[in-house]
Formats: C-alpha cells, structure tokens, sequence
C-alpha cells in the first residue's frame, strides 16, 4: 500500500504555475512586470522518476537544450526505447560516444547503471522521500550535484519549493529581471530565492521561461 507521500502527485503543474506566480506577482513588481511580458511558462514535467530520467539529466549536463535534446535522441534510438541499465552497460565506449557522449558522461552514465542495478539508487522509491534526503541519495552517485537532483526534483517530481540557485540560466534570468548591475553567484541567487518561498519552484520554471522568451533591453 502506497503512503501518502509516495502517491503525491506531481505538483508543478500549469494550474499550479499560475496560481502560484499570480500570488509571487502581487508582492513582487519585477515578477507582475515580467509575467505581462511573457506570460505563463508551460509544464515541464518530464516524466516519473526512473532510469530514463536520470541518463537524461547526465546528457543534459552543461549542455543547450537543443544538443542536450539531439545527444538523447541518439541514446533513445540506439536502446530502441528500452531504458535499462543492462543495456548502457553491454554497449562499448565507441558506440555511446558515436552518440554523442564525452568520457566524462560515459563514466556517469556506467556509474548510474551500476547503482540502479545494485540498489544504491532505487528511482522508484525517491517519490517517498523529503527533497533533501533525496538530494542526499542521489549525490552518492557518480556525476550527480546538488543541480542534478535538483533538476529531478523539479521536472521528475514536480516539488513546488526547490530553488536551483547554482543553473546559470537562472543566475542570467535574475540579472535581467531585476536589473542587477551583473549576473548574481550562487549566494546571492540563494538569497533572493527566499522572498519566493514556498513558491521557489514556480519561479525557477518562470525564471527558464522568461530567460528564454523576453525580449533583450
């Protein structure tokens, strides 16, 4: 039987975005401001927690979304949709580099197999789990920071209040929003996530929608 933990729903969805930045707009100009200019962002759910999705984040690390996309597009074709760690591991290091992957990301990635398969990372379970103990899980493993099992909270899980203070995106997205003299560091990223909470999550999803959409000054 399921807890109630474990069947909580991914929470980040577009009704929940809206409300959510409809009540952020009310106290803050910059977000009201920003969300005339660009209005709403879509769901970024990116499906439940599995294999798939974390070899998805080791493809996206440091990447565009555009290659990120192109680089898994190759990695889905050449396991014929069949995300197994078995099959990652069977596959030489010629063959996941034609795919696209560095040395680096092959590592990660016969690291990742390895842990699903011996149980030090069981996808499933982390549903059930509060958001830092599930940071803390995920960054046993091999190639996996704070922003790898932030991105999973967020576009796996849906949980409303993570603030990914370390993506670059969001760094950039902040600047131009509130018209920083320059590109805020982690610190104070971190910093001006607070006036967001329990909200954090929408925002980050409005942050990557307007960083990508807004017009530059």
């Amino acid at each position: 039987m399921r807890t109630r933990e474990t069947a909580q729903d991914f929470q980040l969805t577009r009704a929940h975005l809206e409300s959510a930045l409809d009540e952020i707009a009310r106290r803050d100009p910059h977000i009201a401001k920003a969300l005339e200019a660009v209005g709403y962002p879509e769901e970024r759910r990116r499906g439940g927690p599995s294999f798939e999705h974390f070899l998805r984040i080791i493809v996206g690390q440091q990447l565009s979304v555009k290659a990120a996309a192109t680089i898994f597009g190759r990695v889905e074709t050449a396991l014929d949709g069949d995300f197994q760690p078995e099959r990652i591991l069977a596959m030489n290091d010629e063959e996941l580099r034609a795919m696209g992957l560095s040395r680096q990301k092959i590592g990660y990635a016969r690291s990742l197999s390895e842990a699903v398969l011996d149980g030090q990372l069981n996808p499933a379970e982390l549903a059930s789990l509060p958001d830092e103990e599930i940071v803390e899980r995920i960054t046993r493993v091999k190639g996996f920071g704070r922003w790898s099992a932030e991105m999973f909270l967020l576009f796996s899980l849906g949980r409303p209040d993570v603030w990914p203070a370390d993506d670059l995106a969001i760094q950039a997205g902040l600047h131009r929003l509130k018209g920083l003299p320059e590109r805020p560091n982690r610190k104070e990223t971190d910093a001006l996530g607070e006036a967001w909470r329990p909200y954090r999550g929408a925002v980050a999803v409005f942050i990557w929608h307007y960083y990508s959409n807004a017009p530059l000054p």
